[in-house]
């Protein structure tokens, strides 16, 4: 079973077996019909495209949630269902992105109960460079029945957050850019800065140059002098909207430090409410 980071070698190696299920989570946060379209034109053969807002996020409620809101787990179980997820499948999610909209994915079967589940490592770039297949199209698989078996446990919520943000015993990871947790530019959402009492880790930090994962010892590493003498599960990651942190918990799982939770609402979520303090 894979479940963190998988190489392209070794999907390879897969392709035909229908035990595996590969998605493509390609997107464009300026752009978001971006990513079905550079699907349709090539992805890699079997791969069933998953949309950010359309299949990985629930209903956005003006006022009360963030961009990306954590879908209804049934309506989410139908969908995996349909995409023909059980509880044998082997899933491999990959983007263009360092899957850094992967993750999300990701996160969501491993928050379901379905721990087989992996970011295809150094991503679709890396399935081209190795002179690997691609097809065009449309694709779909058969309908299975997935059960999901919810881990409520690794969600955090805003009034958990708001609990925790200044406790020594916790660590509140930002995942943004350097300077959008600083406050200094904010291209997305209508209010700049973060989260009082939360640290910043970008989530490219995670890569090599290369556009691959660091290796899990560095990885261990670099997570451990973050987080000092807070344990894993004592850690909570954001981001703009709960997307792109959750590379942070690919990685800490890649670097054997399991369980911290994401807050899903993310920084759109927190700005919602003006009473709620900001930083810069």
């Amino acid at each position: 079973m894979f479940k963190d980071v998988i190489a392209p070698e070794i999907l390879r190696e897969h392709l035909s077996d229908p035990a595996w299920a590969i998605f493509d989570c390609r997107f464009d946060l300026k752009d978001p019909a971006w990513g079905f379209r550079s699907y349709q034109e090539g992805h890699i053969p079997g791969a069933v495209y998953a949309h950010l807002d359309h299949d990985l996020s629930g209903p956005v409620i003006p006022g009360q949630t963030g961009r990306h809101p954590l879908p209804d787990v049934d309506t989410l179980a139908e969908r995996f269902s349909a995409w023909g997820i059980d509880d044998r499948t082997q899933v491999v999610v990959y983007d263009t992105a360092g899957g850094a909209y992967a993750a999300r994915l990701w996160w969501l079967l491993h928050f379901l109960g379905h721990p087989a589940a992996a970011v295809l490592d150094g991503g679709l770039q890396a399935w081209q460079q190795l002179g690997l297949p691609l097809a065009s199209g449309i694709e779909t698989r058969s309908p299975a029945a997935f059960h999901p078996r919810p881990h409520w446990e690794m969600v955090a919520t805003t009034a958990e957050v708001e609990q925790v943000q200044d406790s020594p015993a916790h660590r509140l990871i930002d995942a943004r850019a350097p300077e959008r947790y600083r406050g200094e530019v904010e291209p997305i959402d209508p209010v700049a800065g973060h989260i009082p009492g939360a640290v910043n880790r970008f989530h490219g930090a995670n890569l090599q140059e290369n556009g691959r994962f660091l290796p899990p010892e560095a990885l261990r590493r670099q997570f451990l002098d973050l987080l000092g003498n807070v344990p894993p599960e004592n850690a909570i990651v954001y981001c703009g909207s709960g997307v792109t942190s959750c590379h942070h918990l690919v990685a800490l799982s890649r670097a054997g430090l399991p369980g911290a939770r994401l807050y899903v609402g993310s920084w759109s979520e927190w700005i919602t409410d003006r009473k709620r303090k900001i930083s810069k």
